[in-house]
Order: C-alpha cells, then sequence, then structure tokens
C-alpha cells in the first residue's frame, strides 16, 4: 500500500503524490486566473457600464464574498467524495459564469456573474486538502505552500495576459465593448479542459480514490477515519479561529490589492493598463517563491522549535506585512509605491504559507473541515478590507488595513498546541526531506 511522500520532488510526476501535486496547483492557477481574470479590465467595464465608485465596491466585494460560504462547502465534500471529483465539479460549475460575464449589460447583471464567479475561490480548499493527504508531515508544509504559491500566480497570469490579450482583439478591431467580453472566454474554456485532466490524470489518496476504496471499506475517508461531526469539533477549537483571523489578515489582503490595485494605480497615477498589468502582475509573481519559502521556514522552525514555533514566526511575518501596507500608504511617488507594494508581497505570501503550514496539526480528524474555516477566513478579511474603499479615500484605505494588520498578528503569539504535537521535531528528524 503506497504511503504519503515524505520527498517533494519537483522534478517527478512518476507518483499518484507528485501527479497531484503538479496537477493541482496547476489546476488551482487557472482558477485564480479565471477567478481574477476580469479584475485588470475593470477600468474599461466601468466605462462602459457608467458605474459608480459604489458600485465598482460591490462588485469587488461580490467577488470574495460567496468564495466565504464555498470553501466552507467544498472542505467537508472532500471528506465525503474525494478531493478529486470536487475539483472536478468546482472547475465545470465555475466555468459557466466565466464565459458568459460576457453577456452582462447593465450593473446588476455583471454583479450577479462577479458574485458567481466567485464560487471558483474554493479551489484553494481543494488545493490544500489534496497536498495534505498526500504528503507526510515532515514535507506537508512546503508541499501546501508551494502548490497554493504556485496557483496564485494566476493572478500573476491574469493581470499580466488579459490586457495583452485585450489589446490583441482590439488590434483585430474589435470595439473595446466586444474585446474585453471575447478576452473572458480563454479563462473560462481553459477551467473546462482542466476538469477534465482532474478527473483523468489525478486520485484522491496514495491508496486510490475515495468512493472506490469504501466499497470494500465503508468507513474509509481520504484524511484519517472520519469523527462524526468534524465540523462542530473544527469549530470548537479556538485555535481554528486564531487562524481564521490571521488567514484574513494575510490571504484576505492578497485578494484585496489583487481586486483594488488596477484601478488604484490607474487613477492615483493616471496609468495605463498595461503598465498597470505589469505592476499588479509583479505583485503576484512573488508567489513563484514567497509562499513556499513560508512553508519552508514553518517546516524547519516546527523543527527546531515544534508547532509554537511556526506560530511565532506567522506573527514575525503578519507585523512586517502590516508595517509595509501602512508604508504603501504613504508612498509619495509611484516608484516608492512600487518598491513598497512587491516589500509587503514578500511577506503576505509567506504569511500565507506559514498559515497553512499549521493547520494539519490542530486536529488531523477534522482536517477539512478546519481547512475550509480558515480559507474562508481568507475570503472574510478581503470582504472587510474591500469594503473600506467603498467610504475611504484609497490611502485612508490602506492605512487603516495596515495598522489592522499590524495589530492582529499578535494574537498568532496565543496558539497553543498538545505535548505530543510540539514535538514534531523529532518526527522531522526522523523523516528527513530535502526538496529535489
Amino acid at each position: 500500500m503506497l504511503q504519503k511522500a515524505t520527498l517533494l520532488q519537483l522534478n517527478s510526476i512518476s507518483s499518484p503524490q507528485m501527479r497531484a501535486f503538479h496537477i493541482t496547483w496547476m489546476t488551482f492557477f487557472l482558477c485564480f486566473f479565471g477567478w481574477f481574470g476580469i479584475a485588470p479590465l475593470m477600468p474599461v467595464i466601468r466605462e462602459e457600464l457608467q458605474l459608480t465608485k459604489d458600485q465598482v465596491g460591490n462588485i469587488m466585494i461580490a467577488s470574495v464574498s460567496v468564495t466565504i460560504f464555498a470553501r466552507l462547502l467544498v472542505g467537508w465534500i472532500c471528506d465525503k467524495i474525494g478531493p478529486r471529483l470536487t475539483y472536478t465539479f468546482l472547475l465545470a460549475i465555475g466555468s459557466i459564469p466565466v464565459i458568459f460575464i460576457g453577456l452582462s449589460s447593465s450593473y446588476l447583471s455583471f454583479l450577479f456573474f462577479r458574485l458567481a464567479i466567485g464560487v471558483i475561490g474554493a479551489s484553494f480548499v481543494i488545493t490544500q486538502y489534496h497536498t495534505s493527504v498526500m504528503f507526510a508531515p515532515n514535507v506537508v508544509g512546503r508541499a501546501n505552500a508551494t502548490a497554493a504559491g504556485w496557483g496564485n500566480l494566476g493572478a500573476f497570469g491574469s493581470h499580466a495576459l488579459m490586457p495583452i490579450l485585450f489589446s490583441l482583439f482590439i488590434g483585430f478591431g474589435f470595439e473595446s465593448t466586444q474585446a474585453w467580453r471575447i478576452t473572458m472566454l480563454i479563462p473560462g474554456i481553459l477551467l473546462l479542459i482542466m476538469a477534465f485532466v482532474y478527473y483523468k490524470f489525478t486520485q484522491d489518496t496514495p491508496e486510490g480514490n475515495v468512493l472506490e476504496l469504501r466499497k470494500n471499506n465503508p468507513t474509509f475517508r481520504a484524511k484519517n477515519p472520519d469523527v462524526k461531526g468534524s465540523f462542530k469539533i473544527a469549530a470548537k477549537d479556538y485555535r481554528t479561529w486564531i487562524l481564521f483571523l490571521m488567514y484574513a489578515c494575510c490571504f484576505g489582503i492578497e485578494i484585496m490589492f489583487d481586486n483594488v490595485l488596477t484601478i488604484y494605480f490607474t487613477d492615483e497615477f493616471k496609468l495605463e493598463l498595461k503598465e498597470v498589468g505589469f505592476i499588479v502582475a509583479a505583485f503576484a509573481l512573488m508567489n513563484i517563491f514567497a509562499r513556499a519559502l513560508g512553508g519552508i521556514f514553518a517546516d524547519k522552525a516546527g523543527a527546531n522549535w515544534g508547532t509554537y514555533g511556526k506560530a511565532v514566526l506567522l506573527a514575525i511575518f503578519l507585523l512586517l506585512e502590516g508595517i509595509g501596507i501602512i508604508l504603501f500608504s504613504q508612498a509619495p511617488t509611484l516608484l516608492t509605491s512600487i518598491i513598497c507594494l512587491i516589500s509587503l508581497a514578500f511577506f503576505i505570501k509567506m504569511s500565507n504559507g506559514v498559515t497553512f503550514s499549521i493547520v494539519p496539526f490542530l486536529n488531523k480528524d477534522a482536517l477539512g473541515s478546519i481547512s475550509g474555516i480558515v480559507g474562508a477566513g481568507g475570503n472574510l478579511g478581503a470582504v472587510i478590507a474591500t469594503s473600506l474603499f467603498k467610504t475611504m479615500d484609497n490611502r485612508e484605505g490602506f492605512l487603516a488595513i495596515g495598522i489592522a494588520v499590524t495589530i492582529f498578528s499578535f494574537f498568532a503569539y496565543t496558539l497553543k498546541f498538545q505535548n505530543e504535537e510540539i514535538k514534531s521535531k523529532k518526527i522531522n528528524k526522523d523523516l528527513k526531506a530535502e526538496v529535489m
């Protein structure tokens, strides 16, 4: 019987674990690409639909709000039918509003499709769930962080490529009102293709697919044997809610930036769409290594100081993130704004990686539910942060967010772990891992 992988062999797809790793991060990349594909085109859409600042704010909030509930649900579904089928269904369903958002002709219709697209954001929970059941404790932190970080590069893809595709269709003779609609067909079609790939080439666990294995063992679960009321178990653990808050302060803020940066740089510095696209893409590009680096640092902290060492590391990264956002809010020039943005992006994405390196150590009998709750925290943070820009000046909004993150970072110190969880140093020594 195959066991969880103790090595993260990045140059291999020969094992079920590594196939799942590579396909899941590529799938998450396309989900992010579809989820935020419309964001870099918002200045054009705002002009066409004559959207007010309040309406633009509602649209950005809609894009992340429904994800809160979707993330809570998919963790439970993964426990029931496995991540393979859960991801397949999500991709197929999520592609529909991405393709058909081009039918929007008014604020209300656009708001509806933007809300529906937000369901794709639940893909993160499935990605983390799948890597968590495929990799052993000594390497699960960096596996989770690397898969999520590379997947988050979909935000880079959307901001770097969508303005170029839009300009390409303009060059073919389409009006701007037609070009953005045609551009959105591309991520939608790619999501449909990936639904087939995920179904065909991945499996739920090292042993096989959940529904097939359950024929011989009705109690089989992708994670440890299921405990009745796993969601209740997760919800009763205060540490789940601390990580919920911490993830709101890192991933939630990342999503907020993905949504508002294009409009911010367009309005504040009067830049063209393609120029802004490269700046925002640079922010997203940090995912190529920063989130994975957070997972690697977290694994090393766990090996030396136990799981609580990861919590201390998380507090430090969040504190530096908050300070970076405060500095960004006060940056007087375009150059200083870009420098501050790239610097704070580094700590945001490392904080993401550290947060989900802790999740598998809270309660193995409620992994799906914990992942769902913590993941939903990221989107609630995005909703709250984004809503500030409806009533505040852009710089005031960033300042308030930076102060809040700085204060909340200290909550990470309140995380406590049982003795056997603290002794992860022995686990890591027994299962030595190398990133290959």
